[in-house]
């Protein structure tokens, strides 16, 4: 029995003690979640489609080529998908990409960009309101503009992606595999991931 104890508490502890690199998908996604579980949306787990987004700017505004997967090849990629009216965006999307940048910006290995996936209120969720929001949160990273095509309700980031809707976060790994999808980030435990991307 005391045996049997010893190699438990050797397993046990073993848990703790491995590197975040090197946690199973599933783990990583309990792990920067704030509910400590898996959403039922998102691919994590499964390679990254590339994106069929074809309005962009620049970190300061200005019109820009697409932002591809293809073009950030062997770094990792945090995408963010907003709506301009969506209250959980303001209050808590954008204030942690706006943290979670800023944190990083001085690792050349990790790329942020931010998605506006309208699937509601295209009067209100525009490419002007977008520009509008780039600046008011002072997010120097590239900004996307996605809408549904004709006789489509969803926007093709939220079809690759299979989105729950917004704020909605999706981390990316430098292999092109996707390993965190969902709304509930945290922040903080995201950041010290992320520090960790050589």
């Amino acid at each position: 029995m005391r045996y049997t104890i010893n190699i438990f508490l050797v397993v046990f502890t073993g848990l703790f003690l491995l590197p975040e690199s090197m946690m199973s998908q599933d783990n990583l996604q309990k792990q920067l979640s704030i509910k400590g579980k898996i959403s039922p949306y998102g691919i994590a787990g499964q390679q990254a489609p590339e994106l069929n987004v074809t309005k962009w700017v620049d970190a300061l505004g200005n019109a820009t080529e697409a932002f591809n997967l293809a073009d950030h090849k062997n770094k990792f990629t945090v995408l963010y998908c907003f709506q301009a009216w969506c209250p959980g965006c303001h209050s808590r999307g954008l204030p942690a990409l706006k943290e979670m940048s800023t944190a990083l910006k001085d690792n050349p290995n990790v790329t942020f960009a931010a998605i506006q996936t309208v699937f509601e209120g295209a009067h209100a969720n525009t490419y002007e309101r977008l520009l509008e929001i780039q600046k008011q949160y002072g997010l120097e990273i590239p900004f996307g503009h996605n809408t549904p095509v004709e006789g489509q309700r969803l926007p093709s980031v939220m079809q690759q992606y299979q989105t729950g809707g917004t704020p909605w976060f999706i981390f990316i790994d430098q292999e092109g595999q996707v390993v965190f999808n969902d709304f509930h980030l945290n922040t903080k435990k995201a950041i010290a991931y992320l520090k960790t991307i050589q």
